[in-house]
């Protein structure tokens, strides 16, 4: 058995909003996916110095400044809220997805079960649930010390705060599927970094309804080779489960035994272990796509077809065949 952890910070639930969809129950629902006695709790918080790498000064204080003064609930847009606590809770999430980076560098898969999200989050802006953006502040940190980080983002929605994070670096390759013409409605496929990060950024927007045979596809003729190429010290798992078949807000048609062909894939290709970090994810099957995952890292050499779901025969339908042929043009993926 390959070793992992899975950690998640009991101060999540201090950030909750029990009447909308971005809440704690669904974070407990993606832990009852743990197997019993490895799930742990961790209270890190992530230090300025590390947030200051991604967001602006003038944003912290306001965030840290709005959230003190909030008697219980209120919304920073039409999808984003804060508590008064909210500010400690986007701290400490980011803090334990440092730690799941710091232990896939020690050697082992980790799994950061955390809230609020954070792909969306801007430098100077909240944005669609997400407060301070946790991966984007890990990766950042990394990189520090570091030569190349890879990010992966396999959340139904585009990640645009992490692919404006490194917009213009060659230190992190940026690669995100997503459904097309979802919000926040960015991540063309011609958007493809700008200066020193021209081609580290790689977009595959999939038309709704895509399932397993389109993204194991783009993950095996994109994301692979360009992971490979790129030899990354490390890789980062946006790990969003809205791809799920029964998310209220996606429309793909994904199940969670399809997670285990996408983590297999990216183990492989990086040759390093993973630090996947929850983003989104609102239906009931939360847990399964997790007990799925982690079972994807804990093996070592799997029977052939043992994570290979039977919608993989029927392979990428001709729009996403289409979509393939046009990244590979760009990326030169062969």
């Amino acid at each position: 058995m390959v070793r992992y952890s899975v950690i998640t910070d009991p101060i999540c639930r201090l950030h909750d909003n029990m009447a909308y969809l971005e809440c704690q129950a669904r974070l407990e629902n993606a832990c009852a996916g743990v197997p019993e006695g490895k799930l742990e709790e961790v209270s890190v918080t992530a230090a300025p110095e590390d947030i200051l790498r991604v967001h602006s000064p003038h944003y912290l204080s306001w965030l840290e400044r709005r959230c003190t003064s909030t008697p219980s609930l209120m919304f920073l847009d039409s999808d984003t809220y804060i508590t008064p606590h909210s500010y400690d809770v986007a701290l400490h999430a980011a803090g334990a997805v440092i730690t799941a980076v710091e232990r896939s560098m020690n050697g082992e898969h980790c799994f950061a079960l955390i809230r609020p999200p954070g792909h969306h989050a801007e430098q100077d802006k909240p944005m669609g649930f997400c407060l301070l953006n946790n991966v984007a502040i890990a990766a950042a940190k990394l990189v520090t010390g570091v030569d190349r980080v890879a990010i992966v983002d396999w959340d139904v929605h585009h990640g645009n705060g992490i692919q404006h994070a490194f917009y213009g670096s060659n230190k992190v390759l940026y690669c995100s599927v997503q459904q097309a013409n979802l919000f926040p409605f960015s991540g063309t496929m011609d958007e493809i970094g700008s200066g020193y990060g021209k081609g580290f950024t790689i977009n595959a927007p999939l038309r709704p309804r895509s399932g397993i045979g389109d993204y194991s596809a783009v993950f095996s003729e994109i994301f692979a080779p360009a992971i490979a190429r790129f030899k990354p010290d490390a890789l980062l798992v946006a790990a969003g489960l809205d791809i799920l078949d029964d998310d209220p807000l996606g429309g793909m048609q994904i199940r969670p035994e399809d997670f285990r062909i996408l983590v297999r894939i990216l183990k492989q290709a990086a040759g390093v272990p993973l630090a996947l970090v929850l983003e989104g994810g609102y239906g009931p099957s939360n847990g399964d796509a997790v007990s799925h995952i982690l079972a994807a890292l804990a093996s070592e050499n799997p029977d052939p077809g043992w994570d290979t779901p039977t919608g993989v025969a029927a392979g990428p339908s001709e729009s996403t065949r289409a979509t393939l042929s046009v990244l590979k043009k760009i990326h030169r993926c062969s």
